[in-house]
């Protein structure tokens, strides 16, 4: 699946996130903990160099909590990075974030110099709720859809910290054809963009080998079927997703699937490891060097 999704302002975002960079001190980037590599802004990482960066882990409360440890450990290996675990649940650790920023800029708060910020983040991954926390009253305006935040704005907030907000940015394309349906499933992307039921079936097909237990419960399945398909159309028939001569909705199956994993209902599950994208990232190496041999190749 390739998913092209990228509304105008958004590449006006791109073009000011760039030229803003060279006067912000700290960028906090904020990722789904559910999928902290697929919901990373590839732009960030060719820009920012050596800068120091959080990286906020949000809506931890529905990731797997050893997955989400995995990641942390992961993230932080790179130079400069800090990681915070972080849920709406508990706003009082998401105002952490200040205090981790004078400690990531030491001389700059203890002499009592403003500290630029730029906080980025994919359409729905909570930032501009995370936002509204940190500056304690109503700024940026929030919602379930992709996309809510439409322009830069800058706010002021404690320790002498300057925040630069900006609109949700979603690359061009998603070059990992894995990631693609990963940003599908957890509602980075709009429904409209896709069809439920082939999101449905690959996050079905992960579930299967990686949460079993989790499925068979939320559903109440004797016999937890083998393949994305069957459990679709069993979890139809458990609640009633029928047409006319009792056969299987499928789309409403896979609606109502969707829906209760990205609620978080079916449990606390995270849809990529470290490793796993350590495979993918080599896979992805190959096509690329495939896809340049064969235009190499046609331009002779």
């Amino acid at each position: 699946m390739l998913i092209q999704w990228y509304p105008g302002h958004m590449h006006k975002a791109s073009k000011e996130i760039r030229e803003a960079l060279p006067d912000i001190d700290l960028l906090i980037e904020i990722l789904d903990a559910r999928i902290p590599y697929s919901s990373q802004n590839p732009m960030l990482a060719t820009l920012r160099g050596d800068k120091p960066t959080i990286r906020i882990l949000s809506k931890s409360d529905l990731a797997d909590p050893e997955v989400t440890r995995l990641w942390q450990l992961h993230l932080e290996q790179e130079l400069a990075v800090k990681t915070l675990a972080v849920t709406t649940q508990h706003p009082e650790k998401i105002k952490l974030i200040l205090d981790l920023c004078s400690k990531m800029l030491p001389e700059k708060a203890e002499a009592n110099k403003v500290i630029r910020t730029m906080i980025m983040g994919i359409p729905n991954v909570g930032k501009s709720t995370i936002i509204n926390i940190l500056a304690g009253r109503t700024i940026a305006k929030t919602g379930n859809e992709p996309a809510v935040t439409k322009q830069q704005q800058r706010i002021n907030l404690k320790n002498n910290i300057v925040l630069s907000d900006t609109p949700g940015v979603l690359w061009p394309n998603v070059e990992n054809r894995n990631s693609g349906y990963r940003l599908a499933v957890t509602g980075a992307i709009k429904d409209t963009a896709f069809q439920h039921d082939d999101i449905a079936l690959f996050a079905a097909e992960y579930l299967l080998k990686t949460y079993p237990s989790q499925l068979q419960q939320r559903y109440q399945l004797e016999v937890l079927p083998d393949e994305a398909l069957p459990l679709l159309q069993a979890i139809g028939k458990k609640r009633g997703c029928l047409r006319a001569g009792q056969q299987i909705d499928l789309d409403k199956a896979a609606k109502l699937f969707l829906t209760e994993l990205r609620a978080g209902t079916i449990g606390q599950i995270s849809l990529e490891i470290p490793d796993m994208i350590a495979v993918e990232m080599q896979e992805l190496a190959v096509i690329r060097a495939e896809k340049l041999a064969r235009k190499a190749l046609r331009g002779r």
